[in-house]
């Protein structure tokens, strides 16, 4: 007879140091009267970010079969909630996310979004700092963060601009630094095989890193501008600790005919290589005259509590991984 090993994958103070953390969190947002909600998890429009999969669930509505999708961040509900009037909001959710699995990855996670209107990503910088003072303190005492962009990142590590380098000079540079994959001519594909494997490896090691400005092309549903160089930007920042990514946050895209667009063009780019074509969110878009201006934010719970119990495998965090629940 087989033996099943039933116990978490991890220690149960990792169990109880989650349950703390969710208890400063909530603290913490409360005293800045930021109010909890919670949003479905499943919908029948799902993310269209080519770099992304949606799990499907089938389920009946009025006895007919839909097929719908587990959420990848509760961002598009959260949203419609902003431009009902919520004011400021927070959401602990679990979302999902197919094939993800390794050292750092699961199909299945807990996520913290958290939306501020009428704040600007500067501020969102000194919220967030707040709470890694609160979260951390155990391990590192005072942290204070750095702020640090896309395109120094590269040209400090790769001595390029990641905004202006051509398909060839990206592909030279993934020779030169021994990364010999061929990736046909996806320009952004050797520009994330270049920042996966040489840049953010080396981010927040000496403090958390707020990196910044990334290429307009990967602002998703965050605004662009121009940075201090004349050049177009994605306004948007990313927060890294020990290499590890923990953070998404964007000054929030609230135009509705453009958000439209790059959802049309993500289909586009989807129906191109193979991909499922998501439904694209109407109620969304419906909602987005009514958005206020805000900065919105999602972090990894679980990637954040590797980082507080000191570990390199986010299994060490999690009570069950997805190949034994």
């Amino acid at each position: 007879m087989q033996t099943i090993n039933y116990q978490p994958t991890c220690d149960i103070s990792a169990l109880k140091a989650r349950a703390k953390m969710y208890a400063q969190i909530r603290q913490f947002f409360a005293e800045r009267d930021v109010l909890e909600v919670e949003t479905p998890v499943l919908s029948q429009a799902g993310v269209t970010d080519v770099h992304l999969a949606s799990v499907q669930a089938l389920r009946h509505m009025g006895g007919k079969q839909r097929t719908h999708y587990l959420q990848t961040s509760p961002e598009f509900p959260m949203k419609r909630l902003l431009a009902s009037g919520s004011g400021a909001i927070y959401q602990i959710c679990k979302v999902f996310r197919d094939n993800e699995h390794g050292r750092k990855h699961n199909s299945e996670f807990t996520m913290l979004e958290w939306y501020q209107p009428d704040l600007s990503l500067k501020d969102l910088m000194l919220e967030v700092t707040d709470l890694l003072n609160i979260v951390l303190a155990t391990r590192f005492g005072e942290v204070r963060p750095t702020i640090y962009s896309y395109k120094q990142a590269f040209q400090d590590r790769l001595d390029i601009n990641p905004l202006q380098a051509t398909l060839k000079e990206l592909k030279d540079t993934s020779h030169r630094v021994g990364l010999n994959i061929d990736l046909g001519n996806d320009r952004l594909a050797y520009m994330d095989l270049l920042f996966s494997h040489m840049v953010e490896p080396s981010l927040g090691f000496d403090t958390p890193v707020f990196l910044t400005d990334f290429p307009p092309e990967m602002a998703s549903l965050a605004k662009t501008r121009i940075d201090e160089d004349g050049e177009l930007v994605a306004a948007r920042f990313e927060l890294y600790i020990e290499g590890l990514e923990l953070a998404n946050a964007y000054d929030e895209l609230i135009d509705a005919e453009v958000l439209r667009g790059r959802f049309e063009a993500d289909n586009a780019e989807r129906e191109k290589l193979g991909l499922h074509v998501m439904p694209i969110d109407e109620y969304l878009l419906a909602a987005m005259p009514n958005m206020p201006e805000c900065s919105g934010i999602a972090l990894g719970i679980d990637r954040l509590l590797m980082v507080v119990q000191n570990q390199m495998k986010l299994e060490k965090v999690l009570s069950f991984t997805a190949d034994v629940s």
